[in-house]
């Protein structure tokens, strides 16, 4: 399985594109249709409500509100499923979180995927009243509250110590009988939470030589829990075929069989869903790389 976190959406200076500042709606329109067009499992969008003005210059202000993005894309898209990575759900009511994505994931006729993360931005939190000191319980709590809010009952039940609620009807519900709920970070907390309460993991940019390790905390955690879980990874930037540019020294480039060939490893050491991410110096050149690896990479890939 393979996805992509779409550009423009989120600019942060680790990974934007320069021609990403002077995009917008329809790029992200043509891409996402790009990757469903290609075969893509996903399309992802990030969480960030306000960015203090000491991380503006890294960071940058740009964070498209990920219900409205992926909602909008629900529309001009057929089969690619729709993912928060990650949705800071501490921020928000998980009745707030759940009428959200339960209506998303109704428009899009079951395509939501639920990606949730801690958060990290202190004033982010401050701002909205939110506990950031205590965030990670937050998060514990919050997605046991999603599970019930997003479950198949009408009037869900949650009874904990910062959230309780009973006999509160929201429809629409989720099309799906379960909503996939992937839990992001790679921190120990982070990891255990994916283990314990997520049916997925998507780390924080691990590189190779520290996901064997990580899985294999995951698999221990989990026993011999039978419910099917989703491991991912994060790929190094990828080109297809040979740039005719700089492309970075960790860009993996080249062409298709010696790319499948690099990708493989990651099924190998029990990745079962990777996310990648292509160098390009204009929308065309992106939309042409999606293109090329749903061709001519990913049915090398098969296991993905």
């Amino acid at each position: 399985m393979y996805g992509i976190q779409l550009p423009v959406q989120s600019q942060s200076t680790i990974y934007a594109e320069p021609w990403e500042a002077g995009a917008g709606p329809a790029d992200l329109v043509e891409i996402a249709r790009a990757a469903d067009r290609a075969g893509f499992a996903y399309v992802a969008c990030c969480d960030h409500v306000a960015i203090p003005r000491r991380l503006a210059d890294a960071m940058s202000t740009v964070w498209y509100d990920p219900v409205a993005t992926l909602a909008h894309l629900a529309a001009v898209t057929e089969r690619v499923r729709l993912l928060s990575h990650v949705a800071v759900v501490g921020l928000r009511h998980p009745l707030v979180t759940a009428k959200q994505y339960a209506t998303l994931d109704a428009l899009s006729g079951g395509r939501l995927i639920l990606g949730v993360g801690a958060g990290h931005v202190r004033e982010e939190f401050e701002a909205l009243g939110a506990d950031f000191e205590q965030r990670g319980a937050v998060l514990d709590e919050t997605v046991d509250a999603l599970r019930a809010a997003l479950g198949p009952e009408e009037f869900p039940v949650h009874h904990g110590k910062r959230y309780d609620f009973e006999g509160l009807g929201q429809r629409p519900r989720p099309a799906q009988a379960r909503v996939p709920l992937w839990v992001g970070g790679s921190s120990p907390a982070a990891v255990r939470r994916a283990a314990l309460k997520g049916d997925g993991w998507l780390p924080q940019g691990d590189p190779r030589d520290r996901l064997p390790a990580q899985i294999e905390r995951i698999r221990r955690l989990r026993g011999d829990r039978e419910t099917p879980f989703t491991v991912g990874a994060i790929t190094e930037p990828l080109y297809v075929g040979t740039p005719a540019w700089d492309t970075g020294r960790r860009t993996l480039t080249g062409p298709p069989e010696a790319l499948a060939d690099s990708l493989r490893a990651y099924p190998a050491m029990g990745v079962d869903q990777i996310q990648v991410r292509f160098r390009c110096r204009d929308r065309a050149e992106l939309t042409d790389q999606i293109t090329a690896f749903g061709a001519e990479v990913a049915p090398r890939l098969r296991g993905d």
